[in-house]
């Protein structure tokens, strides 16, 4: 039986590579996506199986603790327990302190952070009880090292490997892993609609001059996902060309 995945905001740029990864390597994924997006996940399901992939898709609002529970359980009754869990879904509300409303603020929290809770809730019982379960948070360069015009952002992602380091100690005794992942600038629609000028500037400060590509943050999140890294817990793994070193 192959390990069932599910990644939130799955139909985004990222999320889409993460599926695309963890489908070729023999999971059965499902992609979560907002449920404003229900045309998107129609062309984008789609799209994957024009590619030869089965994955499907399932609407919910993950800063919903009750959506999210009505979505976990949607998935185990058609597809079986969720075994691979990446939390994914984000947003951004950028803008200088100065600036920032609380509705900007509570907006990046309630996606970025407190969905990891009202996600990650519902299947961690029945992981513990089965022995085997992988929880991958997907956080950011910027959780680790701030970024101007990101309080809330920065605080959200923050937390995230937070989340990780107190969770994986709860996991450990039951063969339960839970990691963090911080990509650095990656190479999606987002990023490629930046101003040139200052996509080049932050090019040039990567050391390695380059922006990653979806694919090679999939790659190191298949590897957490994996049987070979079994023995990682706790550990925020980033993917960044350099960018932040600690």
């Amino acid at each position: 039986m192959a390990r069932i995945a599910l990644v939130t905001g799955g139909i985004g740029g990222l999320g889409t590579a993460i599926c695309t990864r963890l489908a070729t390597d023999g999971y059965t994924v499902i992609a979560n996506h907002h449920p404003s997006e229900a045309d998107a996940a129609i062309a984008w399901q789609q799209a994957r199986t024009a590619e030869g992939l089965n994955i499907a898709t399932i609407a919910a609002d993950v800063s919903s603790f009750e959506d999210s529970t009505r979505m976990v359980n949607e998935i185990t009754a058609a597809h079986g327990p969720i075994d691979i869990l990446v939390n994914c879904a984000g947003i951004t509300r950028d803008k200088t302190f100065r600036k920032m409303e609380a509705a900007h603020w509570n907006a990046v929290i309630d996606v970025n952070l407190n969905s990891i809770f009202n996600v990650t809730r519902p299947v961690w019982e029945g992981m513990l009880e089965r022995g085997f379960g992988r929880i991958i948070n997907i956080s950011s360069v910027n959780g680790q090292r701030g970024q101007f015009g990101q309080a809330n952002y920065s605080a959200a992602k923050a937390g995230m490997h937070g989340f990780t380091m107190a969770l994986a100690q709860e996991g450990a005794a039951k063969g339960v892993t839970v990691n963090t992942v911080s990509p650095g600038y990656t190479e999606t629609a987002m990023t490629l609609a930046i101003d040139d000028a200052v996509r080049s500037s932050i090019i040039n400060g990567i050391p390695m001059r380059r922006m990653a590509q979806p694919s090679e943050i999939a790659a190191a999140i298949a590897f957490l996902a994996s049987d070979d890294s079994a023995y990682i817990t706790g550990a925020n793994l980033p993917v960044n060309g350099g960018l932040f070193m600690h």
